[in-house]
């Protein structure tokens, strides 16, 4: 089955760290460009990080430097490394496939490009 279910949601101290993972069935990550979205409350879902086939990564400006994206095709797991979190951090993350190896010119952050996508669970940042 074509499917994406993520753990690691949960609240986290401003200035801690937090994994998410997503593990794919029915899915060969080489195959497919991955990415993290999110969506806080009141707010259009919007993207946060990209890996293609290559393994090549781009993150949205706001969270450059704290998070790192990263996949284990042998495993089929799609994983993001929250550092140095925010409050403005708090949201629904959400993992996804896209329908290509490959995504450039920024065209990543288009929802539309993504087929499959996780349960999107809460990351809740306290101060």
């Amino acid at each position: 089955q074509v499917k994406l279910v993520e753990s690691g949601g949960g609240s986290v101290q401003t200035g801690g760290s937090r994994k998410l993972s997503c593990v794919g069935s029915g899915y060969r990550y080489t195959d497919h460009c991955m990415a993290w979205f999110r969506q806080a409350p009141g707010k259009e879902r919007e993207g946060v990080a990209s890996i293609d086939s290559d393994g090549r990564t781009t993150y949205v400006d706001a969270v450059e430097g704290r998070f790192t994206i990263s996949r284990d095709n042998h495993k089929n797991t799609l994983s993001l490394e929250m550092n140095s979190v925010k409050p403005e951090d708090t949201a629904m993350y959400y993992c996804a496939a896209a329908d290509a190896r490959y995504i450039g010119n920024n065209n990543w952050r288009h929802l539309v490009r993504y087929t499959v996508w996780g349960q999107g669970p809460q990351v809740t940042v306290s101060s």
